[in-house]
């Protein structure tokens, strides 16, 4: 099949890997690109891959308030003050939380996710499942299907990049590792809302209406 350059180009900038080697891996992948990456790191080609196991324990507090009424804390790690520092990183710490407080992520990753939690939105898809009407024997799938998607769009570094909806926040995470040279990690955030969890008081405009006339 025919490779693109800006598909190596990209795969490039995501493994810090030689040209050749990503132009191999895509060939071999049939094209996916996170299949290409994955192919590069059982290699050992792929940078990100040997900074894997580094201890990154520098990094960035950062908060980020949305129009006084959403606000964010955030904690991304990497392994060096002067990393810290860099416009790069501090540019893709930024980017996580103006991401954080647009799409609320519940939990940073998969793993997170409460056992009891996942079985309880599994019964509810299977409920609706089985009234869908379609055959039994594709059910499974069909549930299997939600879940995966559910898991993706719950967890911060699945959900898909605000600011680029063509990458998840794990793969931008990848490529700023690769430009910085070292371990780049996030490990806790918290997400206010004004007014979250206090009881609000609605209107019913007719009534309020109808009041007045009297």
């Amino acid at each position: 099949m025919e490779i693109s350059a800006k598909a190596v180009q990209e795969l490039r900038a995501r493994t810090n890997a030689g040209i050749m080697d990503c132009k191999k891996a895509l060939l071999e992948c049939d094209g996916d690109m996170d299949k290409a990456v994955e192919w590069l790191q059982k290699k050992g080609i792929a940078a990100a891959t040997k900074r894997a196991g580094r201890i990154a324990s520098e990094g960035l507090m950062h908060s980020y308030i949305h129009g006084g009424r959403i606000g964010v804390l955030i904690e991304v790690n990497c392994e060096t003050d002067f990393v810290a520092k860099t416009p790069d990183f501090k540019e893709f710490v930024n980017d996580v939380a103006l991401h954080i407080a647009a799409m609320n992520p519940p939990y940073l990753q998969a793993e997170d996710i409460p056992a009891a939690e996942l079985a309880s939105q599994q019964a509810i898809f299977e409920a609706q499942a089985a009234e869908s009407g379609k055959p039994a024997q594709i059910l499974g799938k069909i549930v299997e299907g939600k879940i995966k998607k559910w898991v993706e769009e719950s967890c911060l570094l699945t959900q898909k990049f605000v600011k680029d909806p063509e990458k998840t926040i794990e793969q931008v995470r990848l490529e700023v590792s690769v430009k910085t040279g070292e371990k780049v990690s996030i490990r806790r955030f918290t997400r206010w809302e004004l007014g979250e969890g206090l009881e609000k008081r609605t209107n019913d405009l007719a009534a309020d209406v109808a009041a007045q006339i009297k």
